[in-house]
C-alpha cells in the first residue's frame, strides 16, 4: 500500500516543501505531482508522476512532455481528463516560453544569434519545421513566420510559400531557419538545392536570403557558411 501524502512530514510534502525551500529544490517527480494534486487509493501523486516520467527516455529530460497527448496521459492510472488537459497546457506554456519575443529589438549578426532564438524551440520538435525570419536593412527582426511543417525527416521549404509574406512586408533581407529531429545539423543535400533556389527567387525580388540556419539538437550549422567554407 502506499504512503498517502498527508502521513508523510511535511518537509516532505511537494505542496509544503515548494513553501519551505523553493521549487528548485523539489525533483521533476514533486513538481509534477503538484499539478495532478491528488492520487488514488493505491498511489499517491508523486508515484503517479514517476510513471509519467517513464514515458520518456531520459528521466531528467521534462521535454517529451510538450509531446504528449490526451490518450497517453489517459492510460496511466490516476491520470482522468482533466488532469490530462492540465498536463498538456503546462507542457504548451513551457514550449510557448521558450519562444523568441518578435516584438523586442533583436538584431541578427551571426548564426548564434539566430540559433539561439529557437534553440529551445526546435531542439525537441519531432517533426521538420520551417520558419522564417523577415529583416529591416540594420538586420533588425520584423517578424517571425512559420512557413512549413512537414514529417520526421522533410519539411517542404518552396520559395513561393517562403518569400510570400516577405514580399507583402517589403522585406531588405530574410533568414531561413528549419530544424533537424535527429539532433544532427549537418546539412543535406537537399537543403542545399532548397538554399539555392530561395536565393535566386529572392535575389530577383530584391530581397537579400543572409543565411539558413539549421537547428539541431543543442548544434547549429549555417549553410551559407558552409558553402564558404566548400569554396
Amino acid at each position: 500500500m502506499s504512503i498517502k501524502m498527508k502521513e508523510l512530514p511535511s518537509s516532505e510534502r511537494p505542496y509544503e516543501k515548494l513553501e519551505m525551500y523553493g521549487a528548485n529544490k523539489l525533483s521533476n517527480s514533486e513538481l509534477l505531482a503538484i499539478i495532478i494534486k491528488t492520487g488514488t487509493k493505491n498511489e499517491n501523486s508523486v508515484e503517479i508522476a514517476q510513471k509519467i516520467l517513464k514515458l520518456g527516455n531520459d528521466k531528467n529530460d521534462l521535454r517529451f512532455l510538450q509531446d504528449i497527448g490526451m490518450k497517453e496521459y489517459r492510460k496511466i492510472k490516476g491520470i482522468g481528463k482533466v488532469k490530462a488537459i492540465q498536463l498538456i497546457a503546462v507542457g504548451e506554456i513551457a514550449k510557448r516560453m521558450s519562444m523568441p519575443i518578435q516584438n523586442m529589438q533583436i538584431k541578427i549578426e551571426t548564426p548564434k544569434d539566430v540559433a539561439n532564438l529557437f534553440m529551445q524551440e526546435l531542439k525537441s520538435e519531432k517533426r521538420e519545421v520551417a520558419k522564417l525570419i523577415i529583416l529591416n536593412n540594420k538586420c533588425i527582426v520584423q517578424k517571425i513566420v512559420d512557413v512549413s511543417t512537414g514529417g520526421t525527416n522533410y519539411a517542404v521549404i518552396e520559395p513561393k510559400h517562403i518569400l510570400v509574406e516577405a514580399v507583402k512586408m517589403e522585406a531588405a533581407k530574410i533568414i531561413l531557419v528549419h530544424n533537424h529531429p535527429s539532433g544532427d545539423p549537418t546539412p543535406s543535400a537537399g537543403d542545399y538545392r532548397a538554399t539555392d533556389r530561395i536565393y535566386e527567387a529572392a535575389d530577383v525580388m530584391g530581397i537579400e536570403l543572409i543565411d539558413h540556419v539549421i537547428i539541431g539538437d543543442n548544434r547549429y550549422e549555417s549553410i551559407l557558411k558552409k558553402k564558404g567554407e566548400k569554396k
